[in-house]
């Protein structure tokens, strides 16, 4: 009988290692593909914007949103980012990407 609980055992820990190491695979695969958006996204608005004085003046208050999480939000920033959405209408980025592309400009 205690083989029999043995082997139970083993493919009990078996298959919980193999779960472990697929959901290790796709929750990388998810990291990396949305990293990779949202580098594509701040790339696209940082060359887009680079000379737009309204993007440039939203510096500092981008750098205090990114610091802060999103609790501090400046009337610069906010401008800019009304003024990005409304250039790129089909722009699928949140504030905080759109934040820290502002400061890679």
């Amino acid at each position: 009988m205690s083989r029999l609980r043995l082997l139970g055992v083993v493919a009990l820990l078996t298959c919980a290692s193999s779960a472990f190491a697929t959901s290790f695979v796709y929750t990388t695969d998810m990291t990396v593909r949305a990293t990779g958006s949202t580098s594509d996204a701040t790339s696209g608005i940082s060359n887009s914007f680079k000379d737009d004085k309204i993007v440039l003046e939203a510096r500092d208050d981008a750098a205090s949103f990114v610091a802060s999480q999103g609790e501090i939000r400046g009337a610069h920033l906010e401008a800019a980012f009304k003024h990005i959405r409304g250039k790129l209408p089909t722009l699928a980025a949140d504030d905080l990407q759109l934040a820290k592309a502002i400061l890679t400009i």
